[in-house]
């Protein structure tokens, strides 16, 4: 039993030991011969030696970091290393050996930002700044600070062909991208993140890989034929072999806590990940984070993404669940999202009520064992007894934004009105918010799909796969070509509007509304226990009340088009006004309702705003 549990332990890859002296280990159980062919600076042939669970191994002299190689496969094909930690040439190039000793990390004292504090802030490295790159971040993190981000998640950065991509084609999970600057440069970002207070979720893709440059399956049992998923064969995590699948995977998990010294991952599209087995991976994988956690001294998180509305995933281990810390809630959005905007194609065919909206703020997900129509089947199971703390929400996301036709903002659908009120239904709510960049000042530029693939068939399989997936969903506008430089280019931030009129007045008004999430305790608290909501569907009049011994807020939020007059829900009187957002220093048309609030009388709220009283 402990030489199993050995096994599932094992290190992968090149771990430089120092003294020009570097360990090569690689998974390859069916081949019969595997060696490292050193490539430069001089070239070597390093023959290796297999185990009884099939990793091949070599300790090698002279190896200095820099060195390139390949592993040489049955004396013939050259195959970069999966788990390489850099590709200095691409995808298809050598792997490099990495001294991670290098850095002069400066976060000894850093403790991590709690999970229930956590402001999100997704961000891709290749659009953020017109740089592109991990170093043209850190002059910007003070901003971020200052506006309320305290943490920020980064799309996915594991190896992908070419220099533009949204990251979850990548085929190298270990090897940073080259063009934002490698391992090197991300570790650079961390610390400063670190330095400013800032913590760092990184995007992992662990359900597929990429097209271009998988060289995987040269290697062992990486896929199954079991499962199918939207890429094609799954990825083995349960059938025969799977247990070096298994491991590959949780020591790329322990790899960027233990080398980026990254605080938390978003598992990419959970539902995706196939396995029966009486042990799920998720489980193993978050005992061994668990465990890596103890060790450091600092919590570790894991966040899944998930379609499936089950809080399986969330669950203590002890009761049968995967222990993941937070799931991403996608019912939130579409919630808002189809009440401001009106659309009822595709997925959003299942919302549209206000009480919907009403529903996912107060119990997290919409579809708990209800009826989907878009899925023509029930779906999901009971989270209202689960902390806020334990899903994340957002307004907008690469997802939302990025799978349209033109990858359309919300500030390219609704009002300004509608924004500020989006802003509100997202930071007032008793989850963990997470922003999607540019949004917090209102960006135009669109987020669209886009690649740089060096395979010219597999740039036109992309083109026509993109437009398929439209046919049915977002259909108008001009199919923007994903290879094209322009593409990519209509998807830079445009920074500087964050200091103008009305883009600056939509910027202070989240940060105020962080600083209120931070500093009123009722707010504070992501207790849903004491949360109270209550739904006009004829008036599209949300009004939510939460608190706890130290304070009380009550919330009116009008998503209509028009004045609504209504008699708040509270039973006591003598609230005072906290903010409102008609008023013109919000670039509103004025307030309507008073700065005290007493129950048992009528008030007018105007259409599309919002307004925040406590006591």
């Amino acid at each position: 039993m402990a030489q199993g549990q050995a096994l599932l332990n094992m290190k992968i890859g090149s771990n430089y030991l120092g003294d020009n002296r570097c360990e090569f280990i690689v998974w390859a159980p069916e081949l019969k011969e595997v060696a490292v062919k050193i490539t430069a600076p001089q070239e070597r042939l390093l023959p290796m030696q297999k185990d009884e669970a099939g990793y091949w191994k070599v300790t090698a002299e002279g190896i200095s970091p820099g060195t390139h190689y390949f592993y040489k496969l049955e004396g013939d094909a050259e195959r970069p290393d999966p788990a390489s930690h850099f590709q200095p040439e691409g995808v298809h190039g050598a792997s490099q050996v990495i001294d991670h000793s290098t850095i002069q990390w400066s976060d000894d004292q850093w403790s991590g930002v709690p999970l229930d504090e956590m402001i999100i802030y997704e961000l891709h490295v290749g659009t953020f700044t017109p740089e592109g790159s991990f170093d043209a971040i850190i002059p910007r993190l003070r901003e971020l600070y200052e506006f309320g981000v305290n943490a920020i998640e980064i799309m996915p950065v594991a190896q992908f062909p070419g220099d533009r991509n949204w990251g979850y084609d990548g085929t190298y999970p270990f090897a940073v991208q080259n063009s934002y600057g490698g391992v090197e440069g991300l570790k650079r970002l961390v610390d400063a993140c670190h330095q400013q207070g800032i913590a760092v979720i990184m995007d992992v893709v662990y359900n597929h890989f990429g097209p271009e440059g998988n060289y995987i399956s040269n290697y062992g049992p990486y896929f199954t034929a079991t499962y199918k998923t939207p890429w094609g064969m799954a990825v083995n995590f349960d059938d025969k072999r799977s247990d070096g699948v298994r491991n590959y995977f949780i020591e790329n998990a322990l790899y960027w806590f233990e080398n980026c010294h990254i605080d938390a991952l978003r598992l990419d599209a959970i539902h995706a990940i196939y396995d029966l087995g009486a042990k799920h991976f998720l489980e193993e994988l978050s005992e061994r984070v668990e465990t890596l956690s103890q060790q450091v001294g600092r919590k570790l998180y894991l966040i899944a993404e998930s379609d499936l509305n089950d809080v399986r995933v969330i669950r203590d281990r002890t009761l049968g669940g995967h222990s993941m810390d937070a799931q991403w809630s996608d019912d939130f959005h579409h919630a808002l999202h189809t009440i401001l905007t009106g659309e009822t194609i595709g997925y959003y065919k299942d919302f549209g009520k206000c009480e919907q909206l009403a529903t996912a703020l107060k119990e997290s997900f919409v579809y708990s064992w209800k009826l989907s129509a878009n899925r023509e089947r029930y779906h999901g199971n009971d989270a209202k007894d689960f902390p806020g703390q334990q899903f994340v929400i957002a307004t907008q996301n690469h997802d939302q934004v990025g799978n349209r036709m033109l990858g359309e903002r919300l500030s390219n659908l609704v009002s300004f009105d509608a924004l500020k009120l989006a802003a509100a239904a997202l930071l007032l709510s008793p989850n963990v918010p997470m922003l999607f960049m540019g949004e917090e000042y209102g960006e135009e530029s669109p987020f669209l799909y886009f690649v740089s693939h060096s395979d010219h068939d597999l740039v036109e399989a992309v083109r026509k796969g993109r437009k398929e997936e439209f046919k049915d969903f977002h259909i108008e506008g001009e199919f923007q070509d994903p290879f094209s430089q322009e593409t990519f280019d209509q998807c830079i931030l445009k920074w500087e509007k964050r200091q103008e009129g009305k883009n600056k007045a939509l910027l202070e008004l989240h940060q105020h509304l962080i600083q209120l999430r931070r500093t009123i305790p009722a707010l504070k608290s992501l207790d849903k226990q004491n949360l109270e909501i209550s739904c006009s569907e004829a008036d599209k009049l949300i009004q939510m009340r939460r608190g706890n011994q130290e304070s009380e807020i009550f919330c009116v939020m009008n998503f209509s088009k028009q004045d609504v007059t209504f008699k708040p829900d509270v039973a006591d009187s003598s609230w005072s006004k906290i903010l409102d957002s008609a008023d013109e220093k919000w670039f509103g048309a004025g307030a309507k309702l008073p700065e005290q609030l007493n129950s048992g009388q009528e008030f007018t709220i105007p259409p599309l705003s919002f307004a925040l009283f406590g006591k």
